[in-house]
């Protein structure tokens, strides 16, 4: 018995007590006088249950047969089933009913379908929805978490470069620290946090996102080493101690890109005011007003500082710098960058490594490149090296250089290792022409002593 036939009876209730008479219960109930009357007929002959529809609990006369329906989801269940997720997923209630018109000639409503199917167990109201994140607190301390990240924008609003504001932030007190630059290279980040570092200290963890500067995938044989890949931002970080926290989504480092949006609508103004169109001034107003500015209005208090001071006996030369590994060859010349470097054999380099060892090529933001060797206690020993002479790197390879022409001489032909764009041919390239170089030479031959020969030739 619904609401509505169930106060529908309290009032009839009382018209039979004689407690309401037909017209007033009639005005109660919204209804005519006459069907006031039948209905209190039907309440006198069958209770309350005469005032419940005829055809409640009753199938429709448009419903389908019960063999229709068993038929479907027998279909169903061979054809269309499956799982929730995953390979193999089960069909929704409208792609369903399409291929059971189109290929079954069956036509089903989708709302019947779906009903069949929740039923039937075959379909169920789970409903696709967006993940939910929990906001984190803030660390407690200064230093102990900053989070780093560049934002690309139209900084100077047509008057200048778009660029990227790569900007550190601390996650504690929001101590800010930014530089504009043309993109987000590695030497672009190691410039910010090296700032940081020299301004606050060398602090606990960083956290970034999962760009190629910060992360990359490990090669084949890392992978069969079980070696974790690590980047040259990260290997930095390792030197100074820093721990390197990679974020999956960008709502987890929400805080850095909550600033971003600030700095887009707050900074992007007030170098409109200043007239800024260059990375050089917007640069120096971020560090002598604007950051400033910003870290007095917006970061909260000063908590207790987790910042480590810097080792002032290491070189950051050597910790800001792109880092390979090389193996030195038995002329003492390693090969980086397309060069020869010529390891100076001293008493010093022989006792460090030797032929066939290993060592470490180091090139800072200068072009400054250093050799090291690493002795097995993990001490660092620089290396002394020069350009090897008289020769240059083609594609892996050593090849020697072509010496001056000597006066009145004709000149050298120097090996056609380049295409005629100016692009360097790789060692198949090179081997192919090669061949053809010997083919062409030999067919020359062949050619000018068939024509001596004829020359030579005694005429009948």
């Amino acid at each position: 018995m619904s609401d509505r036939e169930y106060r529908r009876g309290e009032v009839l209730g009382r018209v039979l007590r004689s407690d309401l008479s037909i017209g007033d219960a009639a005005s109660l109930l919204g209804m005519s006088y006459r069907q006031t009357q039948r209905l209190l007929k039907r309440m006198k002959a069958a209770g309350c249950k005469g005032l419940v529809h005829g055809n409640l609990g009753r199938p429709s006369n448009r419903s389908h047969p019960e063999s229709e329906r068993e038929r479907v989801l027998a279909i169903v269940a061979e054809h269309y089933g499956g799982s929730v997720e995953g390979r193999g997923q089960r069909f929704g209630p409208t792609l369903c009913a399409e291929h059971l018109f189109s290929d079954h000639g069956i036509l089903v409503a989708v709302p019947t379908l779906r009903r069949w199917l929740l039923k039937g167990k075959f379909w169920s109201r789970v409903r696709k929805t967006k993940k939910t994140f929990r906001r984190r607190d803030r660390r407690e301390h200064f230093g102990e978490l900053v989070q780093l990240d560049g934002s690309f924008h139209d900084w100077f609003e047509g008057r200048g470069p778009v660029g990227c504001l790569i900007s550190i932030i601390d996650d504690a007190t929001g101590k800010t620290l930014g530089r504009f630059n043309k993109e987000e290279t590695t030497w672009d980040a190691a410039r910010v946090l090296r700032s940081w570092i020299e301004k606050y200290g060398v602090p606990k963890a960083l956290y970034v996102d999962a760009k190629s500067v910060f992360v990359r995938g490990g090669t084949v044989n890392e992978l069969a080493a079980g070696i974790k890949p690590v980047t040259h931002f990260g290997r930095m970080c390792q030197k100074l101690g820093i721990e390197v926290i990679v974020a999956k989504t960008p709502q987890a480092k929400g805080r850095i890109e909550r600033n971003h949006g600030t700095n887009q609508d707050r900074l992007v103004k007030k170098m409109r005011l200043r007239g800024i169109a260059d990375y050089e001034t917007a640069n120096k107003y971020l560090e002598i007003e604007y950051f400033p500015q910003h870290d007095a209005r917006f970061a909260p208090g000063k908590p207790e500082d987790f910042h480590t001071r810097l080792n002032p006996r290491l070189d950051l030369r050597q910790v800001f710098c792109l880092e390979e590994q090389r193996v030195v060859g038995n002329d003492w010349v390693i090969k980086y960058d397309n060069q020869a470097l010529q390891i100076l054999v001293t008493n010093r380099a022989k006792r460090h490594t030797g032929r066939k060892s290993k060592v470490l090529v180091r090139e800072t933001e200068t072009g400054d490149i250093f050799i090291v060797a690493r002795s097995p206690k993990g001490e660092e020993n620089i290396l002394e090296w020069t350009k090897a002479a008289g020769a240059a790197i083609q594609n892996g390879r050593r090849y020697l250089e072509p010496a001056a022409p000597a006066p009145n001489s004709a000149p050298a032909i120097v090996p056609a290792g380049y295409t005629r764009a100016g692009k360097p041919l790789s060692a198949k390239q090179m081997a192919v022409r090669a061949r053809w170089d010997r083919t062409a030479q030999r067919e020359i031959q062949v050619r000018n002593a068939r024509r001596e020969a004829r020359a030579h030739q005694v005429t009948p």
